[in-house]
Formats: structure tokens, C-alpha cells, sequence
């Protein structure tokens, strides 16, 4: 499957989501989507947990 069948794909389950469910039901499915997404990266070793702590984290200005 290429990127753009997959994002056709995706956006237009987005709709049918949001058309059976409403905006919340669609909120909450991409919610999930990408929540389900960052845990496939970090299990896949291309994003860190400490990555992501440091990019959450207030920086400092001196």
C-alpha cells in the first residue's frame, strides 16, 4: 500500500467515523490512532522514551 492510499485510506475512515459518531467519536479515534502510532515508533526503536521526556520538558533560558 503507497502513502497516499493509506492516507486516503485513514482520512476516510476519519469521516466515516465522524459521520456514524460525530465529531467526538472521530476525536477520540484519532486519539487513539496516534497514540497507537508513537508506540509503534517507540517499540520500534526510532523514537526513545527519553527523547520524548526531553522535548516535554521547559527549557531553560540563560
Amino acid at each position: 500500500m503507497t502513502r497516499q492510499q493509506f492516507g486516503f485510506l485513514a482520512g476516510f475512515l476519519l469521516v466515516a467515523v465522524w459521520a456514524l459518531g460525530g465529531a467526538g467519536a472521530a476525536a477520540a479515534a484519532t486519539l487513539a490512532g496516534l497514540v497507537g502510532w508513537l508506540l509503534v515508533r517507540v517499540l520500534d526503536g526510532e523514537v526513545t522514551t527519553a527523547g520524548l521526556a526531553d522535548r516535554a520538558a521547559p527549557t531553560r533560558r540563560r
